[in-house]
């Protein structure tokens, strides 16, 4: 399994099955096609299918996680986007957020199964602006962006 995600809508996955045998996949179990390949996706939670052509085995089933980040976040107290976080990185506990302001001076960290960041430093609300962050996915990969605070 390959997954490119944190790409906004251009995240994809490209499905390799084991074994020999002339496969379709799916990621909802209904409608399958022979490429093993899905684009335009959106972050979210999917199953994969795959089924060999011919019946010979069961079909086999995989949850998978395409991730990505919010570009802004709005820390107001009306109870929508309060906190900063990635959307389903607690399915990857072990991934590290590190947040930074304009100057590089570090505001937050967090792990990927933590309720993300509120806006504030020390108990107190910071400036509505860009804010930097770096994320380490637990096989190494970095992510790096940044996203908008609005007050």
């Amino acid at each position: 399994m390959d997954i490119t995600d944190f790409k906004g809508g251009e995240n994809s996955f490209t499905i390799t099955p084991q074994g020999a045998g002339k496969y379709e996949y799916s990621i909802d179990g209904i409608n399958y096609q022979t490429e093993n390949t899905f684009t335009s996706l959106e972050t979210g939670e999917y199953f994969i299918y795959i089924r060999d052509i011919n019946g010979c085995s069961p079909v086999y089933r995989k949850r998978v996680y395409v991730l990505d980040y919010p570009k802004f976040f709005t820390p107001n107290g009306d109870g929508k986007n309060e906190t900063w976080r990635i959307p389903y990185l607690s399915s990857r506990p072990g991934a590290n957020v590190i947040i930074y302001d304009r100057f590089g001076k570090l505001i937050t960290s967090f792990y990927g199964n933590a309720p993300g960041w509120d806006g504030t430093l020390n108990g107190y609300r910071l400036p509505a602006t860009d804010y930097w962050f770096v994320i380490n996915l637990e096989n190494g990969r970095v992510i790096r962006g940044h996203f908008a605070l609005i007050r």
